[in-house]
């Protein structure tokens, strides 16, 4: 696996707040994952530990086969990240930049001044790259950042809201770059915009919270906004046996969102609130909320990350 992950938890302070409590997945090389979650979710704070930038307070991490705790600078030479506040040297000119960039990670003469010629050509900077960056508009200054990240040709790319502040023109060229960049490459990028996702990547990961609430390929959700019927059941707290949800008739996929919030998916004929109506009542259980999901992506995504 290019990215692995097994029970990271990041815990601030002695309060005991989790901003991530215990998420696992991996990519596979090739892979272009969309990392969604709502503002405060984790996203930022997960890809932050995964590229080294920040320790982790339990779990493995593990990148191109290196060991976040034990390989630190193994993991950082081969990954391309583009963090979400993007940190550039505004007094620099677009060259200078990229050239001083590339002498950290070890390219020099013409190997390098070849290597940023390409990338500016890449990200579409032609018309700029005379400028300085603190010139640039928002979108043009993640540009840059986007030609940093690929600049040593790492084979992993970690892109943190990558088309912050892009215009719609802008958003079409970079989401190209991001497809032909996952050719050979390993590709992690987060946002908040399932049309983003939808556009380029195979596979979702949806956090909230700090916890994965759905993790596969695009068209299982699609399969289940088009063909499935799912709600959202909230009880009083988390049941001690979850499995009387998955004996249901019908149901397929039982899956606990926390909180005492599970989403359940059955066949779209079948009469899920009926029976968790039912089951409440014969099991003597609390139940608050129960709501039929909307049959869209972005319905699905809301229903997930809302609360």
């Amino acid at each position: 696996m290019s990215i692995r992950v097994e029970q990271l938890t990041k815990q601030y302070g002695s309060s005991g707040q989790r901003a991530i409590d215990q998420i696992s997945f991996s990519v596979k090389p090739g892979e272009i994952v969309g990392f969604l979650g709502p503002n405060g979710a984790g996203k930022s704070t997960t890809m932050k530990i995964v590229t080294g930038y920040l320790p982790p307070t339990a779990g493995t991490i593990e990148v191109n086969g290196f060991d976040v705790r034990t390989a630190p600078m193994a993991v950082r030479r081969s990954v391309g990240y583009l963090p979400e506040h993007n940190p550039l040297y505004l007094d620099m000119y677009i060259k200078e930049y990229l050239r001083f960039a590339g002498s950290l990670h070890g390219l020099s003469g013409n190997a390098l001044t070849s290597r940023i010629a390409g990338m500016i050509e890449l990200v579409g900077l032609e018309r700029e790259q005379s400028k300085r960056i603190g010139q640039l508009s928002k979108g043009y200054r993640q540009r840059v950042g986007l030609a940093q990240a690929l600049l040593h040709n790492p084979p992993v790319l970690i892109l943190d809201e990558p088309t912050t502040g892009l215009d719609p023109n802008q958003l079409t060229e970079i989401r190209e770059v991001i497809r032909q960049a996952g050719k050979d490459k390993t590709v992690l990028f987060s946002t908040h915009i399932m049309q983003e996702v939808e556009a380029v990547c195979d596979r979702v990961i949806i956090i909230n919270r700090g916890r994965i609430v759905a993790d596969g390929p695009l068209s299982e959700l699609r399969a289940t906004a088009d063909d499935k019927t799912t709600v959202v059941a909230e009880f009083e707290q988390d049941l001690a046996q979850p499995e009387l949800l998955a004996a249901l008739p019908g149901v397929e996929q039982v899956l606990p969102l926390g909180q005492g919030r599970y989403r359940l998916v059955a066949q779209r004929q079948a009469d899920l609130r009926a029976a968790v109506f039912r089951l409440a009542a014969d099991k003597g259980l609390t139940l608050v909320g129960l709501k039929q999901q909307e049959s869209s992506l972005e319905g699905i995504f809301r229903e997930l990350t809302q609360g």
